[in-house]
């Protein structure tokens, strides 16, 4: 087993395959899917605005493939661009300090300029909400709105706060942990009861997908360094400062992001939207996703991102 996922053998297959390309930014090599009419640079803009463009970011030890079933369908009013984060699935690993959120946020909006794309709206799932509302608050991006789904904004309570980043480091710094996890990960029915513990129930393909990847010791490895490197304590007193229109999507059997998390970030930010998802899990996006279609295609016409109709 080679340690990273390779394009030629893992992705003949992957989702969208015709929607892929590569990009070297910084250094560090992207694996991009874009989708939908392509934009093109308003007259006194060095940045391509219309179509709307949309990024979706997924969040810690996903990929491209959680938006599978939500890009095409979107693509009929947006250009919609996604990637794979940093140390994950197809995109190359970074020095550790691009792991952080910042550093995520700064890369990210390094690629977003290489594209030379202005997205309007924001969609991040998990930690990927995270990072849309640190490119935000950095200045890398300035979008309408930002959706969270599950969104991961504020520290775990308790013990489990107390004990995440320092266990995480611990595991990260190992050499032999991404391997043993991708051992274990042979067994499909593991993958399967990792997944049943996030609240959602997903077919059969999108358990197949999530074994492809953390099989794979690269991509294990990769998450591993981002959880070890992640540190949400600015982001309480940070999310004052958000300008983009906030709605909070908080599927309400989330077994990973309780939603009482979203009513907490409400509180931060009145004029957040509060949305539940009434017996989803936090993979709500992928167990249905026509139901998160509609709730983005909602905010697009609220912000007068795309046509009322």
């Amino acid at each position: 087993m080679t340690n990273r996922l390779s394009w030629e053998r893992d992705g003949r297959d992957w989702p969208h395959r015709e929607a892929s390309r590569f990009v070297e930014v910084a250094g560090l090599r992207w694996h991009v899917q874009r989708w939908g009419a392509f934009p093109q640079p308003a007259a006194d803009a060095p940045f391509a605005t219309r179509p709307p463009v949309l990024l979706l970011i997924h969040g810690t030890g996903a990929s491209t493939h959680s938006w599978r079933e939500l890009a095409p369908r979107l693509a009929a009013h947006f250009h919609v661009v996604a990637c794979d984060l940093p140390g994950h699935a197809f995109t190359a690993m970074p020095p550790p300090w691009q792991l952080s959120l910042p550093g995520m946020a700064q890369a990210l909006g390094a690629l977003m300029a290489e594209l030379r794309l202005a997205p309007a709206l924001v969609v991040g799932h998990s930690a990927g909400a995270a990072i849309g509302a640190r490119m935000c608050l950095d200045g890398h991006i300035e979008p309408a709105a930002l959706v969270s789904l599950g969104g991961a904004f504020l520290p775990l309570g308790g013990l489990a706060g107390q004990l995440f980043s320092p266990v995480a480091k611990l595991m990260a710094a190992a050499p032999f942990v991404p391997r043993f996890f991708a051992w274990r990960a042979e067994d499909d029915a593991l993958v399967r009861r990792l997944l049943d513990g996030t609240g959602s129930k997903l077919d059969d393909e999108g358990v197949a997908l999530y074994a492809r990847l953390v099989r794979n010791p690269g991509h294990a490895a990769g998450a591993l360094a981002m959880m070890a490197n992640w540190d949400l304590t600015p982001m309480a007193q940070d999310l004052r400062r958000l300008k983009p229109a906030l709605t909070l999507v908080a599927p309400t059997n989330d077994l990973t992001i309780p939603s009482e998390q979203a009513r907490r970030v409400q509180a931060l930010l009145p004029g957040a939207t509060l949305i539940e998802l009434p017996g989803l899990g936090h993979l709500a996006h992928e167990e249905q996703p026509e139901r998160v279609v509609e709730l983005l295609l909602q905010v697009g016409r609220e912000q007068g991102l795309i046509d009322a109709r």
